[in-house]
């Protein structure tokens, strides 16, 4: 992959979906030109970290290493859920480079989070990278904050179960986020909503629709009296994202619905109606049928499948539509990198064996590429190996 040397990048996206992906095509075949390319990758993004927090800016010019805050962005401010979704690679690439400063980089983040108040135990969704303080009080489990909670989870599962910190800080914010987001609506929906400032905002993106699957696999590492309980909650998401795919016409999900004004689950503005190849729900489904086997999730899975087919599929390849309530679908003539990478393979480990790619091997990015649990014990015994290897006969 050559960068163009003076590209602006997001430090986010270039992580996910390239970190990852080379991170997974090299654990997967061993190639050493994946090794290279990534460690070489990796290095270009270090200059986004030169803040006075240590917290990186959004965006990184891959020739020069200057780096600087997204536009949109609250005064300059950097967004949980792409400081926050590093962690995984950058163990990875600390494992891989013999070098810490990765991994030094990522749990300098973690530290600063621990040590700045949090109203209510939730993290808003804006940071200053410069003084290390909140920039308002928005707080979202769907875009901007998503991935943050994901990671920490997932960073105590790819430790072998080892990083306290992360497990203590995934179930501490699940805590904040029952009792502050999660809600039942009238129609006996429970849903996720938004936190502005202390008021809820009615309405879940289809992007929250992972923490279905994020609440199901951390259900087992919490308080013992607590697992059904996530095991509940994590089906309920799951069947409310199934019924914001059910109650349009065209059997995919909007961008985001809302539960208020009477309609639940479904997306009552315009600009909401959208689905553009997103793989959230068929994500939550995945997880949820290797954690239960219960056939529903096969049957959702495979309504997912035939409404593509029957509504995205184009002479090209597969398209997002502008509306799923209108039943005379609009394409808007693009195929999201995500569908490959995220959609099609959440879909086919939903219909393979649990062993494909089992999560007692393997946590996968938020970008859906698969990265190996990194089992101490392995590397204890290998490095032992090699140093029986090293010893001199006698």
């Amino acid at each position: 992959m050559s960068c163009s040397p003076n590209g602006e990048a997001s430090l986010f996206e270039v992580n996910i979906r390239y970190v990852g992906g080379l991170l997974s095509a090299y654990y997967l075949t061993g190639a050493e030109v994946f090794k290279k390319k990534v460690l070489e990758l990796g290095e270009k993004l270090l200059p986004a970290f030169n803040t006075p927090t240590g917290i990186p800016r959004g965006v990184i010019n891959l020739g020069s290493g200057t780096s600087w805050s997204w536009g949109w962005a609250s005064a300059g401010s950097s967004i949980l859920a792409e400081f926050g979704t590093l962690h995984l690679e950058f163990v990875h690439l600390s494992e891989l480079s013999g070098n810490p400063v990765y991994t030094e980089k990522v749990m300098n983040i973690r530290k600063l989070l621990n040590k700045i108040e949090k109203p209510h135990g939730l993290y808003p969704n804006f940071l200053s990278p410069v003084s290390g303080n909140w920039v308002q009080h928005h707080v979202s489990v769907g875009g901007l904050g998503d991935s943050f909670y994901e990671y920490l989870i997932k960073s105590y599962l790819m430790s072998d179960k080892t990083d306290g910190d992360a497990k203590r800080m995934y179930y501490a914010a699940i805590e904040a986020i029952e009792a502050n987001l999660v809600q039942k609506s009238p129609g006996g929906l429970t849903y996720m909503a938004e936190w502005r400032g202390g008021l809820l905002d009615h309405k879940m993106g289809h992007l929250a629709c992972f923490s279905g699957g994020m609440v199901g696999i951390g259900a087992d590492d919490g308080a013992p009296e607590k697992r059904q309980h996530y095991l509940d909650l994590a089906a309920e998401i799951t069947h409310t994202c199934h019924e914001s795919y059910s109650r349009s016409a065209t059997k995919l999900g909007p961008e985001a619905f809302r539960f208020d004004g009477g309609a639940e689950a479904t997306a009552t503005r315009l600009s909401d109606r959208y689905y553009i190849l997103r793989p959230e729900v068929i994500e939550s489904y995945m997880y949820m049928w290797r954690l239960t086997h219960d056939p529903k999730y096969r049957q959702w899975g495979w309504e997912a499948v035939e409404a593509l087919e029957q509504h995205c599929r184009v002479e090209a390849g597969f398209s997002g539509i502008r509306d799923v309530y209108a039943a005379t679908v609009s394409h808007d003539n693009m195929q999201q990198s995500f569908f490959l990478s995220e959609t099609l393979k959440y879909l086919y480990l939903l219909f393979s064996d649990d062993d494909l790619l089992s999560l007692e091997d393997w946590v996968f990015n938020t970008e859906a590429h698969p990265l190996p649990i990194i089992h101490r014990s392995c590397i204890l015994e290998q490095s032992e190996e090699e140093e029986r290897d090293e010893e001199p006969p006698e």
